[in-house]
């Protein structure tokens, strides 16, 4: 049941309505805060350590966010490329990894390199997260080759 109170602004709703309000603000919290500490965390680190930061320690616990809430809210949070400038798309794959694990969903982080399309032929990588074969987060550029794509376990498969 829900009533609002005109007097003190109080707010009463069910219970169902509640655990989704409190949800929903957790994940906004969990989120602006990793993608803030995103980039002192993969300072210094190997592919493989900072793989581990998309492999949250509870999964389930954001069960029932869609994909698109997710992504949207990933998207939205790191627009603005911070301390991360030339890694967006990075942070953007690993709060995404993170959060549909978390949501129960099984995402795969792609990897892929290219050439540059410019005056100086360099390296460029770019990265972006696919379920059952649909982007979800960024999504590939042309002319990439996939290199690596980690895979979340399934829930009954992961590792306590």
């Amino acid at each position: 049941m829900r009533q609002l109170s005109a007097s003190n602004s109080a707010i009463d709703l069910s219970a169902s309505e509640r655990v989704n309000f409190q949800t929903m603000v957790r994940f906004r919290l969990e989120l602006w805060l990793r993608a803030r500490l995103l980039p002192f965390r993969v300072a210094e680190k190997d592919l493989a350590d900072v793989l581990k930061l998309a492999r949250p320690s509870h999964p389930g616990r954001y069960r029932g966010l869609s994909t698109a809430t997710i992504a949207a809210a990933v998207l939205r949070t790191t627009r603005h490329p911070w301390m991360m400038r030339d890694r967006r798309c990075l942070r953007q794959g690993l709060l995404g990894a993170y959060f549909l694990t978390a949501a129960g969903h099984e995402p795969e982080l792609h990897f892929a390199v290219g050439r540059s399309a410019g005056p100086v032929d360099r390296l460029t990588a770019h990265c972006w997260v696919e379920i059952a074969g649909s982007c979800v987060v960024n999504t590939p550029q042309d002319g990439m080759t996939t290199i690596w794509v980690e895979r979340q376990p399934a829930e009954g498969e992961r590792q306590r």
